[in-house]
């Protein structure tokens, strides 16, 4: 397991880790920048990020041919 920092790569990825801590951030959680240019909890979310001040793992996802029930794809 890999903690990171940097602002992930991927785009999806971005979204899906701002929109957590922007949901933090709206149920009470303080922000970890000092002084935050704006009160919107996602862009908050988003300066944070882009300061690799959050702390994240992305898990790769396993590998084969089945989908999500354990059935094979059709081709």
């Amino acid at each position: 397991m890999t903690v990171q920092t940097k602002a992930p790569e991927s785009q999806f990825a971005y979204v899906v880790l701002a929109a957590r801590r922007a949901r933090q951030l709206m149920a009470g959680a303080p922000p970890l920048i000092e002084n935050p240019r704006t009160q919107k909890p996602t862009r908050i979310a988003c300066e944070e990020l882009e300061h690799g001040l959050l702390e994240y793992d992305l898990t790769e996802p396993a590998s084969g041919d089945g989908d999500k029930d354990g059935g094979k794809r059709r081709r």
